[in-house]
């Protein structure tokens, strides 16, 4: 029984981390929306949907090779994110 609790934990963890991302990236958005830049914010809200897909299949796999790939991939695009959020 503590087994199924503790995933119920984690779960619970993981749906607060997942609104408090959807929180600050709608805060971005936001942000972005008032610079005007149409294309920016278009890599932007790519880059995002990008890494939410790249965090969904992260959590799903269970090979170490793809693992690392994905967590690459998940690093790139938070740089990406990040430089993307800045620019004005």
């Amino acid at each position: 029984m503590g087994d199924a609790g503790e995933g119920l934990v984690d779960a619970e963890s993981r749906l607060a981390e997942r609104m408090e991302e959807r929180e600050q990236e709608k805060r971005q958005a936001r942000q972005a929306a008032a610079s005007g830049d149409p294309e920016r914010l278009r890599q932007l809200e790519s880059a995002r949907l990008a890494r939410t897909e790249m965090q969904r299949q992260l959590e799903l796999t269970t090979h170490p090779a793809r693992k690392q790939q994905l967590e690459n991939a998940i690093r790139e695009l938070d740089r990406r994110i990040t430089d993307l959020s800045k620019q004005k």
